[in-house]
C-alpha cells in the first residue's frame, strides 16, 4: 500500500473517529441502540455543503450542521422518552425520515464544494500537501473532541449519564432525571456523527444523499476493535480506543482491498467489515476461553 493510501486511510479512519465517538455515546454509555448516525451523518454532509454554496462561513456551516446533528438526536430520543416507542424502532423512523430530508436540504442527491472556501482552506498556505494537511487537521479536531468528551463524562452531569446507562432505575432513585440525560446525550451522540458528515464533505468535496449507508456499522466496528485494542475502564482512555479501532479499521479495510492475492474488490468492503467486527468479538474470547466456556454453559 503506498503512502499516499496509507494516509488517505489514515484520514477516513480519523473522520469516522467521531462517528465512533457518537455510536459510543449512545451504545455504550446510554445503552441505547441508536441507528439514527445512518442519516444523521449525510444530514450532517448536507446541510454544511448546502449552507457552504449558499456563501455561509464554513465554520459557522459545520456549527450549524452539528446543531442539526443534534435535533435529529432529540427527535429519535423523544419517540423513545415521550411516546415510548422501543429505542430501536425509534431510531429507525428518524433514519427513515431523514433520507427525505437530506434530499429536501440539498435539492439533489447531491452538492458539490470542490471550488468553494471550507473550514481547510485558511490552512492551505502553512506550505503542506493535501494529503498531509487534511488528516493533521482532522486529528486536532478529533483530539480535542475526545479531551472535551472525556472532561464532559467526567463532569457530575456526564457521570449522571453514565449512570442512567448502566441502571436507570437506580439512577432515579438518587433523584437523577434519566429522561433528560437520555435527551442530551442522544443530542450530543448524533452532533458528533454530523460533525464527521460536515467533515467528509469538505474534505472529500462533495455530499451525497447515500453516503450515511452502512455509518452505523462502521461505527460499531471501531469501538468493537477499539475495546479490543484498549482495554480499559478509564473513560479517556476508552475514547481514545475508539479512535484508534477507527483508524486500525480503515487501514484494514484498505489493506485488504489491495492485496491482490486475496483478490478482494471494492464490492467486497461489506464482507471485509463483517470479518474484521467477527474478528474483533471472537479474539477477547479467545484470549480467555474459559470465560467462553462459562458463558457457553450458562447460555
Amino acid at each position: 500500500m503506498s503512502t499516499v493510501a496509507l494516509m488517505g486511510a489514515a484520514e477516513l479512519g480519523l473522520v469516522f473517529a467521531l462517528v465512533a465517538l457518537g455510536v459510543f455515546l449512545s451504545f455504550r454509555v446510554l445503552d441505547f441502540p441508536d441507528l439514527t448516525v445512518d442519516g444523521s451523518f449525510p444530514l450532517g454532509a448536507a446541510v454544511a455543503a448546502t449552507l457552504i454554496v449558499a456563501g455561509w462561513n464554513p465554520w459557522l456551516a459545520t456549527g450549524t450542521a452539528m446543531a442539526a446533528g443534534a435535533l435529529a438526536g432529540i427527535v429519535t430520543a423523544t419517540l423513545n422518552v415521550r411516546f415510548r416507542i422501543l429505542h430501536l424502532l425509534a431510531s429507525i423512523l428518524t433514519m427513515i425520515a431523514l433520507f427525505s430530508v437530506n434530499l429536501r436540504i440539498m435539492g439533489r442527491p447531491n452538492v458539490a464544494i470542490i471550488t468553494q472556501d471550507t473550514v481547510l482552506t485558511p490552512f492551505y498556505g502553512l506550505g503542506l500537501s493535501d494529503a498531509v494537511l487534511r488528516p493533521l487537521f482532522v486529528l486536532v479536531v478529533v483530539a480535542a473532541v475526545v479531551a472535551l468528551l472525556a472532561r464532559f463524562l467526567n463532569s457530575e452531569f456526564g457521570l449522571a449519564m453514565r449512570a442512567t446507562g448502566v441502571n436507570a432505575r437506580m439512577a432515579r432513585a438518587q433523584g437523577v432525571s434519566t429522561d433528560l440525560h437520555i435527551y442530551a446525550g442522544m443530542a450530543l451522540s448524533n452532533a458528533l456523527v454530523a460533525l464527521a458528515g460536515a467533515l467528509f464533505a469538505q474534505t472529500n468535496g462533495f455530499a451525497d444523499v447515500t453516503s450515511g449507508i452502512g455509518t452505523i456499522v462502521i461505527g460499531l466496528a471501531a469501538v468493537i476493535v477499539g475495546e479490543t485494542v484498549v482495554r480499559s475502564r478509564v473513560i479517556l482512555w476508552a475514547l481514545a480506543g475508539c479512535v484508534v479501532g477507527s483508524i486500525l479499521y480503515r487501514i484494514a479495510i484498505q489493506l485488504a482491498l489491495n492485496a491482490d492475492f486475496i483478490g478482494l474488490q471494492a464490492s467486497d468492503l461489506n464482507l471485509v467489515t463483517a470479518l474484521l467486527v467477527a474478528g474483533a468479538l471472537i479474539l477477547p474470547r479467545l484470549r480467555n476461553p474459559l470465560r467462553a466456556g462459562k458463558q457457553g454453559a450458562a447460555g
